[in-house]
């Protein structure tokens, strides 16, 4: 019986080391049965380029807000998940609904939020990561992904004009319940999470007014902020040395300062926000630099090894 246990953990551990080099495209495996352009496919699977074709078609409108009383119609006229769901399409808080402002309305609001995502529901060339935050600075959005499926996404508010958020694949870092700023002491930044570290730019909760405000971080609404905060993870470090990278934060795309706000243009178009294909490839060249790294793919085996062991 004693032997038996014995192979039954190796099997294990073996199993586990065969499930990590699946996903890690530096492995090097030589599979006789397999031509190299099969290969070549397997590590580069096809980007399925339209994610959303089956989604429910969705009609938006524009309103002025002329006056005070239409203001205060709106807020009075929503029950309180519908209007949270036209907040976030228009990135802002309730306080920042004012005349003269135009807001973009789904004619039939949802209660399901991700329906108006404008990230797919699926994305493939994310399948092996098992937590990627994506930040499009174009239609100033976030989304969260576990293993290539949209599991939430939300408004965001990054840097302005004079102080752009870097685009780029960058890592969560270390984080913190209550920041202060290192701009301005009297800013308090809840839930913040870093992901550039030397230049101090993270993810955090603050004001969300509509447009591009920030010193470079990324805002975010408080309930966001925080989800962000318990299901991102931070890095491993030894000593003065990364182990281990965090979760990957993938922030992309250009905001057009000049021109109207990108989200109301989906009142001509349901798909104006949907990642573009420049958008796409910029991503699959942040896929090849994450599978470069061998710090996102360290003791991944030995860890899962661990917890199959730990039930035997």
């Amino acid at each position: 019986m004693q032997g038996f246990n014995i192979i039954r953990k190796i099997s294990l551990l073996f199993l586990s080391s065969v499930l990590f080099y699946a996903c890690n495209s530096n492995t090097q495996v030589v599979e006789p049965s397999i031509s190299k352009s099969e290969k070549l496919s397997m590590r580069n699977p096809v980007v399925k380029k339209e994610p959303k074709l089956y989604r429910k078609e969705i009609s938006y409108t524009i309103d002025s807000l002329e006056t005070r009383e239409k203001v205060d119609s709106i807020i009075k006229s929503y029950p309180q998940e519908e209007l949270k769901t036209i907040l976030a399409l228009n990135r802002i808080e309730k306080n920042q609904l004012r005349p003269e402002r135009p807001i973009v309305l789904p004619e039939c609001p949802s209660d399901e939020f991700n329906t108006y995502s404008p990230f797919p529901e699926n994305i493939n060339f994310l399948q092996c990561i098992p937590k990627t935050v994506l930040i499009s600075q174009r239609v100033q959005a976030f989304g969260l992904y576990e293993n290539g499926d949209l599991v939430k996404w939300g408004p965001v508010s990054t840097g302005k004009n004079s102080t752009r958020t870097p685009n780029g694949l960058n890592y969560g870092n270390y984080k913190a319940k209550r920041k202060v700023s290192t701009v301005d002491e009297s800013w308090i930044l809840p839930y913040y999470f870093n992901f550039m570290n030397f230049e101090g730019v993270g993810v955090h909760q603050y004001a969300l007014p509509g447009y591009p405000a920030s010193h470079g971080c990324v805002r975010l609404y408080m309930d966001d902020a925080k989800y962000i905060f318990e299901w991102a993870d931070m890095w491993d470090v030894e000593g003065f040395r990364i182990a281990r990278n965090g979760t990957p934060f993938m922030v992309f795309g250009e905001y057009d300062y000049d021109s109207e706000k990108p989200w109301i243009n989906l009142s001509q178009n349901m798909k104006a926000n949907d990642l573009t294909q420049e958008e796409v490839n910029t991503l699959e060249g942040y896929i090849q630099e994450y599978q470069s790294d061998p710090k996102n793919f360290k003791n991944i085996a030995s860890k899962n090894a661990e917890a199959e062991l730990a039930k035997a």
